[in-house]
């Protein structure tokens, strides 16, 4: 028992880590803070949901299908009210966007107006998986607010470029529950630790390498994409000792999941446009504006294949974008191998 208890006195619970890290974050005040607090009990209610699927009537579809056209899972009902429930009556955002709802939700209280931030997310990313037990998880963003203190929140509010979030970060729901999160001031990852029901700090200043060996993307797609496309995953398969190749092909088709994998092992994570969906199926605020901050933060790069993800300006609360995210080196390959073969394809 003393050995636990020394083990324990050293470790740093989330909680504990947000408030020493509290100046580090733009136009600290304690709300940012408490929000990313009440991100982490919402988390711990998801997971627990997530940890008892099989034991309770939640697994399974609903009859009901989300704005985007796809039928929505229990889990992801569930896992939507959980966050939603969590930061309106935490108070720190005017307002909340979520994957599964056609509209934003502006929140109606004298201390939900006064707040300073909004957020955006997706409850429960691959939650086609959650079936048959693969790693899924949580993505969220946060903006200051366009709108005045003490207005309803607008959507000008949600349609603002990755560029000026303040804090980003997913959940994963595996083998361990794990919160990764940046501010603005690098990458930490906090594991959930069941005995105690904390976040406990366990990957500090996570850095992503900037080469890999793991390149991830469906390939049943891919003779529909474009010809740059093809030529970087051919280029990849192809064996050559220098560069270590051929390299892993390695996708869950859950994004957490392999974006999480990659940040600690390297590699990139590919969902180009295809002909059938030119602009790709994943959503830029939900999705690609988070895990692009904690690339970036983390020493790698995220491009829809022509330009950096956060400097896309949103037209729409839905907008759809190809993405290529992960490692600096590879890229920035890819980024070169489009613009030669797409380019040249144009000209022909």
């Amino acid at each position: 028992m003393w050995r636990y208890l020394r083990a324990m006195s050293s470790i740093v619970t989330l909680s504990e880590f947000i408030m020493e890290r509290q100046a580090d974050f733009p136009y600290a005040s304690g709300d940012l803070s408490r929000l990313l607090a009440d991100i982490g009990i919402a988390s711990k209610i998801v997971n627990h949901k997530v940890n008892k699927a099989g034991l309770q009537d939640i697994l399974g579809a609903m009859e009901s299908t989300n704005v985007q056209g796809e039928t929505q899972m229990k889990l992801d009902v569930f896992a939507d009210q959980a966050l939603l429930n969590a930061v309106r009556w935490g108070g720190q955002v005017c307002g909340a966007a979520s994957e599964e709802n056609e509209r934003y939700f502006a929140f109606d209280t004298e201390t939900c107006r006064k707040s300073k931030y909004v957020i955006l997310f997706d409850p429960l990313d691959g939650s086609s998986n959650i079936d048959v037990n693969v790693s899924i998880g949580t993505i969220f963003s946060v903006f200051r607010r366009k709108s005045s203190v003490g207005d309803l929140a607008n959507v000008n509010d949600f349609l603002q470029r990755g560029a000026e979030q303040v804090a980003a970060g997913y959940v994963i729901y595996g083998s361990s529950t794990m919160l990764v999160y940046t501010t603005g001031h690098g990458v930490n990852g906090f594991t959930l630790e069941p005995s105690i029901g904390e976040f406990c700090l366990s990957h500090e200043n996570m850095r992503i390498p900037e080469d890999g060996k793991i390149y991830s993307i469906n390939e049943g797609n891919l003779y529909t994409c474009s010809k740059g496309v093809q030529t970087y995953v051919d280029w990849c398969r192809q064996n050559d000792k220098k560069t270590s190749r051929p390299y892993s092909a390695r996708y869950i088709g859950s994004l957490v999941a392999d974006f999480h994998r990659n940040l600690i092992k390297g590699g990139i994570y590919i969902y180009p446009g295809t002909e059938k969906n030119p602009e790709g199926k994943l959503r830029l605020q939900y999705e690609c504006n988070p895990l692009a901050f904690i690339a970036e933060q983390a020493g790698g790069l995220a491009t829809d294949g022509k330009q950096r993800i956060m400097d896309l300006q949103p037209k729409e609360l839905h907008q759809r974008t190809p993405l290529f995210i992960g490692s600096k080196n590879m890229v920035e390959r890819v980024h070169q191998m489009i613009a030669e073969y797409d380019q040249a394809e144009i000209k022909n």
